[in-house]
């Protein structure tokens, strides 16, 4: 019998840690809450969560040392949301926030519009590029997003978005995948996604 693969949920405050935690159960992965950097390495995978303001994620996450620890890892990871967003090289939000540097790339509030409500919530269709996390997956499928914020272009795109103008839903590089939706948020979809992540490399 084949051992579900050991999955770390980084637990440092700012991430929706029970619904994450309990959608990659249900994808098939042993879920460890990981308090601290330590924790990582014994596990096979490392998911990083994140909801609210950048600065109010990325303080707590550099305290704990998890920005080092992240950098140095070369296990599979992929990033949910504002954890997408900590990974690139700076936001506006907060008046400007430092990201983590991981990926190439800004991010930028949505340009008003009276058309346009603020934040995007909701499904919408992602249009995808070929990346082993979206095996199994209708070329643009549906998924379910909550942000004010987002990053217009990067080279490391792996899905695309429309709403204002198009966005990066997807980003990935080597061992990180990045995704601007909430795949526990997304039904089967965000199931398949997430088992995916759990099978990668």
């Amino acid at each position: 019998m084949t051992t579900a693969a050991k999955v770390a949920l980084i637990d440092y405050g700012m991430g929706n840690i029970h619904s994450a935690g309990k959608a990659l159960e249900c994808a098939g992965a042993r879920v460890v809450l990981a308090e601290t950097p330590d924790q990582l390495k014994n596990c096979d995978r490392i998911f990083l969560p994140g909801v609210g303001g950048i600065r109010a994620c990325i303080d707590p996450l550099c305290e704990r040392g998890f920005d080092e620890a992240l950098a140095l890892s070369d296990k599979p990871l992929l990033a949910v949301c504002v954890g997408m967003q900590l990974l690139f090289e700076h936001s506006e939000e907060n008046g400007g926030t430092q990201g983590l540097g991981m990926l190439p790339g800004r991010v930028s509030r949505f340009a008003s519009a009276e058309d346009l409500c603020i934040p995007h919530i909701g499904w919408n269709r992602v249009r995808t590029d070929a990346h082993p996390l979206w095996d199994g997956l209708p070329q643009e499928p549906w998924f379910y997003f909550v942000h004010s914020y987002r990053v217009a272009a990067s080279p490391s795109a792996q899905g695309r978005c429309d709403y204002g103008g198009e966005f990066v839903a997807a980003a990935g590089e080597s061992r990180i995948f990045a995704v601007q939706f909430h795949p526990e948020k997304s039904q089967a979809v965000g199931l398949r996604l997430l088992r995916n992540f759990i099978r990668w490399g």
